[in-house]
């Protein structure tokens, strides 16, 4: 077990931490044996589902490496406190939620497997999905990113699992629900989300995979970067995904991979927080990317646009929490049991039963 607690750092790895040097590029491994895979968790007040998300990770993966961003101690501590002393989990208390980025790197930069698996703290990995991943991406000499089925608790697909770059003409189809055109005009009027599209038999490559889950290579990782840090939350693995095609490489969606993604877990405290950073970095993904392929004046409007879609989130985010605790108030005991039937217990997630042929080794 190691354990590094950090304070405010400058960059990745900061002073005073510790950072394992680089593994070799990956290896072929056997099914049934522990994949050459760290898994960096970042965390921010999870809950409960980070012990779900640990123990699948840990029963698959050779490494673990888990970067609490100041979660609550009176929360997280409890939590950890069982799984803390285990060989493989390297824990990281930072003083301060600096963002999921950072949290990232520092896990990367600890890591010492071949490859490196991003989880979110609230997803949950399938039985031999990590194997099915690792076989995958090692099959493809170009392949430096995969990802595999983000599923709600139900069982049905998540949209960003696989997706095509969000580009601001995309994202403005999405906006005012014009991709119901793309029957008749596909190439003008697509949806950057593919999770309505028919799930493919075997693994291919797409624009993007979502930060949720993705596993990415060695020496991918060495060509083309870690994360961007100036992403507090959201858009820096799209960020990512532009990078990597950028240098060459493959992004591909594993579909007999399955993810059990307990959307919103680390964001349900603070919603418009999250909404705040979540647009903050639409603005810097479109002009990072994209300001070259716009004039300069539709740029600007694209900018007017994300915040004027911030505030009307926002706005509708604050009146239900408002009315959610007039009705409290109201009639504290009906909505109590409204409020408890209302959520889903984790151990009734839905996880897909994938059937697959394709071997787990390679």
């Amino acid at each position: 077990m190691l354990v590094k607690t950090t304070g405010k750092q400058q960059g990745v790895g900061g002073p005073g931490l510790v950072v394992a040097r680089h593994a070799p590029a990956a290896v072929p491994f056997q099914a049934g044996t522990l994949a050459p895979v760290t898994v960096v968790i970042v965390n921010h007040n999870a809950g409960h589902v980070l012990i779900d998300c640990l123990k699948a990770a840990l029963s698959q993966a050779s490494e673990v490496v888990l970067v609490d961003n100041a979660s609550r101690p009176d929360r997280f501590e409890p939590l950890i406190a069982h799984l803390e002393s285990h060989p493989r989990l390297h824990l990281i208390r930072s003083a301060e939620n600096r963002g999921f980025a950072v949290g990232c790197n520092l896990g990367a930069e600890l890591s010492t497997q071949p490859l490196v698996l991003f989880l979110n703290p609230d997803c949950v990995v399938g039985d031999q999905s990590l194997a099915r991943l690792c076989a995958a991406i090692q099959e493809q000499p170009l392949a430096g990113m995969a990802g595999g089925l983000l599923t709600y608790p139900d069982g049905g697909e998540q949209g960003g699992g696989r997706r095509a770059v969000p580009t601001p003409w995309r994202s403005f189809v999405r906006a005012f629900g014009l991709a119901r055109l793309s029957q008749r005009w596909p190439k003008l009027f697509n949806d950057f989300h593919l999770h309505c599209q028919p799930l493919p038999e075997a693994p291919i490559p797409v624009e993007a995979i979502s930060g949720a889950c993705m596993l990415v290579k060695r020496e991918a990782i060495d060509d083309f970067g870690l994360m961007d840090e100036g992403y507090f939350l959201h858009c820096e693995d799209l960020d990512l995904c532009m990078r990597a095609r950028a240098h060459g490489w493959q992004i591909l969606f594993v579909p007999d991979a399955p993810i059990v993604h307990h959307k919103g877990g680390c964001s349900q405290e603070r919603p418009i927080f999250v909404e705040w950073h979540k647009h903050r970095g639409m603005v810097r993904f479109y002009r990072k990317h994209f300001r070259h392929q716009y004039p300069a004046g539709l740029m600007e409007l694209v900018t007017i646009g994300v915040w004027l879609r911030f505030a009307a989130i926002a706005a509708r985010k604050q009146t239900a929490v408002l009315w959610k605790r007039v009705r409290a108030q109201r009639t504290p005991a009906v909505w109590a049991t409204r409020s408890a039937v209302d959520q889903t217990p984790l151990d009734a997630a839905v996880m897909p039963v994938i059937v697959s042929n394709r071997p787990l080794t390679s």
